[in-house]
């Protein structure tokens, strides 16, 4: 296959991809700050149920392609020897404030812009600008700062990445391979029994379907680039799900378009707008909302800034850490991932403790 070939094919995996992610997300009101949001306002666990629901399967199928010898997860960015212990905490503290703020994360944001909420657009816009700012313009020079004073070389120190089983393994004088499938077993196992025990999310289909669909839109996403996107002259990064740098390479291929290739995560931005907007349509859930307030834009435009920079600091969001990395078994994954419940918990309380009006807790409430 030639290299035009191959991305062209990759493209439209991640467009496709993208539409299945979006028009469940739509249909099912699947949403990682809503999740947190339920927990803490209402004590309603469903649809955090359903994030770890889609994290055990996309690293039951992860694990599996990994084991199978059909991708190697040790190219992801994820499992780097460069270990960035500091950007995943304030990076995903940030992320995980800011998606309280913008009334959900970058994917919710895309979804909801598909469904036709204006306010996402702002926000998709921002995240998009600050991310890419962080990434390569002006914040970037702070963050390499940031990386080069904390990220920890696991390299020097005798590994050969950061995946938690073989970590384990190393310590206990396991072999890799046997550590990191008992890992992963352990892992998916325990997170099952979290969702399954609970009787109220056995009875709801919907966050069922939700965490199945979205768990094996990560898995689908690490078969395109590493299986279909495996080229000897031109290969395909490796990679899967995420909305921070996606969406931020989204925006620079809509201004400076000059015939490059959409890669797997522009398409994927693309598929989940066009998903939700083809299953809101479609559902007669479409409808068209604005800023309701001064205030209401500038908690959005806050939140927005948080997640750009935030996201990238983390190497991911909710789902490009949370459950694409955390496939990985990657202990940066675990630490973002637990850093962005954090600051959604905080961002959440500080909302709560801020007066909100009846309008603002409905937005959070529904995610």
């Amino acid at each position: 296959m030639g290299g035009l070939a191959t991305t062209t094919i990759v493209g439209l995996g991640g467009l496709i991809i993208g539409l299945v992610f979006g028009a469940t997300a739509q249909r099912t009101n699947f949403c990682t700050m809503g999740a947190i949001t339920d927990l803490v306002l209402m004590g309603d666990g469903r649809r955090l149920r359903a994030w770890v629901l889609a994290i055990a399967v996309a690293i039951i199928g992860t694990q599996a392609l990994h084991a199978s010898g059909a991708i190697d997860i040790n190219q992801s960015i994820y499992l780097t020897t460069n270990f960035g212990w500091f950007g995943a905490i304030l990076g995903g503290a940030m992320f995980g404030f800011g998606m309280t703020l913008a009334g959900g994360c970058g994917s919710k944001t895309l979804v909801r812009l598909g469904a036709g909420n204006l306010k996402s657009l702002v926000v998709a816009i921002i995240l998009g600008i600050v991310a890419y700012m962080t990434l390569r313009g002006l914040l970037a020079l702070i963050r390499v700062q940031i990386e080069s004073a904390t990220n920890i070389d696991l390299k020097a120190r005798g590994l050969g990445n950061q995946n938690i089983g073989e970590m384990a393994g190393g310590v206990l004088g396991l072999p890799a391979g046997a550590a990191r499938t008992a890992a992963a077993v352990a892992v998916a196992a325990a997170f099952l029994v979290f969702c399954f025990k609970d009787t109220a999310f056995r009875r709801s289909p919907m966050n069922i379907v939700a965490g199945l669909i979205i768990g094996l839109a990560a898995v689908g996403g690490w078969a395109v680039t590493g299986i279909l996107g495996a080229d000897d002259f031109n290969p395909v990064p490796l990679a899967s799900v995420t909305f921070v740098s996606p969406v931020a390479e989204s925006l620079q291929y809509l201004m400076t378009f000059t015939g490059s290739t959409v890669n797997f995560g522009i398409a994927a931005v693309g598929g989940v707008i066009i998903g939700s907007f083809l299953m809101a349509v479609g559902t007669g859930t479409f409808q068209v909302e604005n800023f309701t307030d001064r205030g209401d834009m500038l908690r959005h435009f806050s939140g927005a800034t948080l997640m750009g920079a935030g996201g990238v600091l983390a190497l991911g969001c909710t789902i490009g850490q949370g459950i694409t990395g955390m496939s990985t078994l990657a202990l940066g994954s675990v630490i973002a991932w637990l850093s962005i419940i954090a600051g959604g918990y905080l961002g959440v309380k500080y909302l709560e403790e801020g007066s909100l009006s009846g309008a603002v807790r409905a937005v959070l409430a529904r995610g």
